[in-house]
């Protein structure tokens, strides 16, 4: 039997770069979190999902993103995983779904199949978790800037 010690794929510290280690949802996203969403936005900030309570009701929300490759894959694709996301972090904040509100960063050339599949399986998803999608923002970005970083 070998001994292994367990470490974070980057060294804990400052950073010049954004790392893809930094929206792993482990230590270095709750250090870019800390450090420079909660530090400047609200030092109270949570993720996963947050809760106020307004007119003596508690209520819940969330946001969620997805980047994944390819968008259709075995067993869901981009626009279930939206949902399902979302309706997780609800979930483990102890808060039942009832409403969704859904982001679209859509490149140029898409095709408006494609589009419609995703869209499509978001409905499925909301309807089985018992939730609708409400309200959103749509924007199309010039074709090969989807998905892409800078630098």
């Amino acid at each position: 039997m070998s001994d292994f010690a367990l470490c974070s794929p980057a060294p804990l510290g400052e950073h010049e770069r954004v790392l893809m280690a930094h929206g792993s949802g482990g230590r270095l996203m709750r250090e870019l979190i800390e450090r420079i969403f909660a530090a400047r936005l609200d030092p109270q900030h949570e993720t996963g999902a947050a809760s106020l309570t307004l007119d003596g009701k508690r209520l819940a929300f969330t946001t969620d993103s997805f980047v994944v490759r390819p968008i259709f894959f075995p067993g869901g694709d981009i626009g279930s995983l939206a949902v399902h996301g979302a309706v997780n972090d609800l979930a483990m904040a102890g808060a039942e779904p009832v409403a969704q509100s859904a982001a679209f960063i859509l490149e140029e050339g898409l095709e408006m199949e494609t589009l419609r599949r995703v869209v499509e399986s978001m409905a499925k998803a909301a309807q089985r978790a018992g939730l609708r999608i409400m309200t959103g923002d749509t924007k199309v970005v010039e074709r090969g800037l989807a998905d892409r970083g800078s630098g």
